[in-house]
């Protein structure tokens, strides 16, 4: 698998909160090992992002990515909290 992230995911991440970094480096490690263990509730999005995939980093944090080639490519280009996401 070959994960890349979108400045504007980087931008985003620059602005959490140490321990919410953390967070995110782990769910990205796990998410490495495993797209689709339980305590990442991977999931397909709808509505204006739709054909985007999200994962959770704990707390609020989800972060959104597109894969291609049956997650020979990933591409992560949020995070955030699920408000700053999607707007509710």
């Amino acid at each position: 698998m070959e994960i890349r992230f979108h400045r504007k995911f980087i931008k985003q991440l620059d602005l959490l909160q140490p321990n919410q970094q953390t967070a995110v480096e782990k769910a990205i490690k796990a998410f490495c090992d495993n797209p689709h263990a339980p305590e990442l509730y991977n999931h397909p999005l709808k509505g204006a992002l739709a054909g985007h995939r999200s994962i959770s980093a704990g707390f609020d944090l989800r972060l959104v990515f597109i894969e291609t080639g049956g997650y020979v490519t990933v591409m992560f280009i949020r995070v955030g909290t699920h408000s700053q996401l999607y707007g509710s």
